[in-house]
């Protein structure tokens, strides 16, 4: 997987229901996510977009914010959730959702700009696919 990163600066997962809901039961689609975090890269995910990063188990120990509807379930998986228009946590930019874009959109760009971050990593004892 990490060759198929080189051409990737970071990753922006979009939100909406339906996208991830489908997308984190592709264990392609939850690798790739996941190797963004082994190399470091900066991510990015609004809305319910989060349930990706559940799923590829790296939100253990870090502070985020998603749709509320969700927030159940990352602090089920060991994150700390915050009602935020957006959070920036080491390479990690969340926001809940469209009203927030503007937010979103500019600490993403940020982020990206900043390139890699080495607190931005796979939490320890976490293992792919854990969650499902």
């Amino acid at each position: 997987m990490a060759g198929k990163l080189d051409g990737y600066d970071g990753l922006v997962l979009p939100g909406g229901a339906h996208n991830p809901d489908q997308h984190r039961a592709d264990e392609d689609a939850v690798a790739f996510v996941r190797a963004f975090f082994e190399q470091h890269k900066p991510v990015a995910a609004i809305c319910h977009a989060p349930w990706m990063l559940v799923e590829a188990d790296v939100v253990r120990g870090r502070t985020l914010t998603s749709y509320p509807s969700i927030k159940t379930d990352l602090r089920n998986a060991g994150a700390t959730w915050v009602d935020e228009e957006v959070h920036v946590d080491a390479g990690l930019v969340t926001s809940r959702g469209p009203d927030d874009l503007p937010a979103f959109c500019e600490k993403t760009v940020e982020e990206l700009c900043e390139g890699e971050h080495t607190e931005q990593d796979v939490p320890t004892g976490a293992s792919a696919g854990a969650s499902s």
